[in-house]
């Protein structure tokens, strides 16, 4: 930037993006002074390196505030976790598979892992049928993104939401409408 340009001559760009040409970086400098700008070198490595006239301080607050919104607008990929037995009771499947439904429907995704106790770990099959069941039971919220796979002593599954996060966000606002935080009365 400004005095810091240590090259004979830049390609040098005017306020407006128009191409001014090839100029000695002292008339640059010059240019830029008659016109309260700065001299930035945005392309170094180019043969001549290329320069703009700018003003550097609004520059590098609207870059600031693009990143800030770039941020904003990004979405972190939750994922939950399910722990089942092969040997589970129905009613406690119907538990967890409404925990999965939730989590699903918030835009989450969900490790459904499965753990095998003593022998149970010769029956790899019953695990195989329950995760099957539980992806068919929640079918509709979301599909399988990683199948069935053996780890070890458990038996782990990967299911993520149909929907993205963002419209999923925004369709639960919409649902619960005048649902808010106002008085009671």
């Amino acid at each position: 930037m400004n005095d810091r340009i240590r090259v004979p001559e830049v390609r040098l760009v005017g306020p407006n993006g128009e191409q001014v040409g090839i100029v000695p970086v002292a008339d640059a400098l010059r240019l830029a002074q008659e016109a309260d700008l700065d001299l930035v070198e945005v392309a170094p490595t180019a043969r001549p390196p290329v320069a703009k006239l700018m003003d550097y301080g609004k520059f590098k607050y609207e870059s600031a505030v693009k990143a800030r919104e770039a941020r904003k607008n990004q979405s972190s990929t939750v994922i939950k976790e399910i722990k089942l037995r092969p040997k589970i009771d129905q009613h406690d499947y119907e538990t967890k598979k409404g925990h999965v439904e939730r989590f699903l429907r918030s835009g989450d995704k969900v490790k459904v892992t499965i753990m095998f106790r003593g022998r149970e770990q010769s029956r790899p099959e019953l695990g195989y049928r329950l995760l099957r069941r539980l992806a068919e039971d929640v079918q509709e919220l979301g599909q399988v993104e990683s199948q069935a796979k053996q780890d070890g002593r458990n038996m782990v599954m990967v299911l993520g939401p149909h929907k993205r996060r963002g419209d999923q966000k925004a369709e639960a606002r919409a649902a619960q409408g005048g649902k808010g935080r106002g008085k009671r009365g």
